[in-house]
């Protein structure tokens, strides 16, 4: 078998595979001898019938196969052997390659494009200069985060009188014209409603400071603007029967309810911390101020990788790919998309194959090695910040552990937490590398960046 390579031009080669007989004849032989011992024909009985009839039936396509699956292997290794910087798939050059006969020929010419990636320099030097922000925390942001914690540990307490955003719980009767209970209306026997969300003021105003046992007078229509659905949801009916329910109705209180955030004592501090970790006030605001520097530091690097990537990508500049090359790949790539839908998304394609070319070039730079151990790193950090938005924010490792594992268990997550491990690590080593213009912002203005 020979194997060569020709540079058409600096973006696109040629490969070609020259095959003789002698390169596939040996599996095919075993191929044959395999089929033939599970082989059923007429006439004969399982694994006795004669090899020259195997062959005679079933020969042409076992060297087909022979021959494709011995492409596909020498294909990609003469690439990795040669140290071929190609991009996507090798392409059958139908123009080149000779008419192929598997039934006649013993030997066979395959001729393959391929797609060379583009030379630039995107290693990073102490001449490079990159913004690095760091947001600061202030007692405010402290303060919003204990009363966070205050309001997520609360608890629902009866009360004897209604304020707002309280929840009152009673039973709702249909009233008649003359404001008598209704022969054969509409009763809901322990009907909850939130008289603070309602849309109309006036019917709203109805509950202020109602109590326990009073008996009110209001028009569910009217308090939800006629929303059928509200309304068929309070009084337990389906959207269709409540077309006629345009009338007043009793609400006999029978009890409120109020959320009553939790006190910042011990209690507080060991749900969010662990028992005895934080032991007052004090030591729990300086718990708060470490993670919000974490989370924000977190921040921090996303928004350096981000700069880092617009400053390679404006440094390396415009750069030219064999297009016509990948526009192919991306049509066999997306079957069942349209031109148009190659057209539309071709020129972010590329931007975003500049951006995985700059990468490479880092990583090797860097001499990085991605580890499974760096993988379920990056999986026991976003499970980390999935139980913060919960509030749970000391998790136990073999917790973080086994659902890190889980998400590992799904090809697509696993895929995105290769890539943020692999960021995380050039992010890391282009800080040590590159002069860093360290800035300190607000939140506030940290957030306008991702704005504009």
């Amino acid at each position: 078998m020979n194997t060569t390579f020709e540079k058409v031009d600096a973006l696109n080669g040629l490969i070609t595979m020259q095959i003789e007989k002698a390169d596939y004849a040996e599996n095919v032989e075993k191929e044959l001898k395999n089929f033939r011992k599970k082989a059923n024909m007429p006439g004969f009985r399982v694994g006795q019938v004669p090899l020259g009839l195997i062959k005679k039936r079933f020969g042409t396509e076992v060297k087909a196969e022979a021959v494709d699956k011995l492409i596909r292997e020498k294909l990609y290794g003469y690439i990795r052997d040669e140290k071929l910087n190609v991009l996507g798939e090798p392409l059958p050059n139908e123009e080149k390659t000779p008419q192929t006969d598997f039934e006649m020929q013993d030997d066979f010419t395959f001729v393959f494009d391929v797609a060379l990636a583009p030379e630039f320099d995107a290693k990073l030097t102490k001449k490079d200069k990159v913004d690095y922000y760091t947001i600061e925390v202030d007692d405010k942001m402290i303060d919003q985060q204990v009363q966070s914690y205050a309001n997520r540990n609360g608890q629902y307490v009866k009360v004897e009188k209604y304020e707002p955003n309280d929840m009152v719980k009673g039973l709702l009767a249909e009233l008649d014209e003359q404001g008598q209970p209704k022969d054969g209306g509409v009763q809901v026997e322990g009907a909850v409603m939130l008289p603070d969300y309602m849309k109309n003021d006036d019917e709203k105003a109805k509950f202020a400071d109602c109590k326990v046992n009073d008996v009110l007078v209001f028009n569910p229509s009217k308090a939800y603007n006629d929303s059928e659905t509200e309304l068929a949801s309070l009084l337990r009916l389906k959207k269709e029967e409540v077309a006629d329910k345009k009338g007043d109705f009793s609400f006999q209180v029978e009890e409120i309810t109020r959320y009553q955030t939790a006190p910042v004592d011990q209690a507080l501090f060991d749900h969010i911390f662990g028992e005895g970790k934080v032991k007052s006030e004090e030591e729990f605001r300086a718990r708060i101020k470490e993670q919000l520097a974490e989370q924000f530091q977190k921040d921090g690097e996303f928004k350096f990788m981000l700069d880092l990537r617009k400053y390679l990508m404006e440094r390396v500049g415009k750069v030219e790919y064999p297009e016509t090359m990948l526009k192919r790949i991306m049509r066999l790539n997306n079957p069942d998309k349209d031109e148009k839908f190659v057209d539309d998304n071709f020129e972010k394609s590329l931007e975003e194959l500049t951006w995985q070319l700059i990468k490479e070039q880092l990583t090797e730079q860097f001499e990085i090695k991605l580890e499974q151990a760096d993988v379920l790193e990056a999986a026991k950090t976003v499970t980390k910040m999935q139980f913060a938005q919960y509030g749970m924010m000391e998790v136990p490792e073999e917790v973080l552990n086994q659902y890190a594992q889980e998400m590992l268990k799904k090809k697509d997550q696993t895929e995105g937490l290769v890539t943020r491990a692999i960021e995380q690590k050039i992010a890391a080593k282009a800080k040590e590398t590159v002069k860093l213009n360290e800035k300190t912002v607000s939140l506030d203005e940290f957030n306008k960046m991702f704005k504009d």
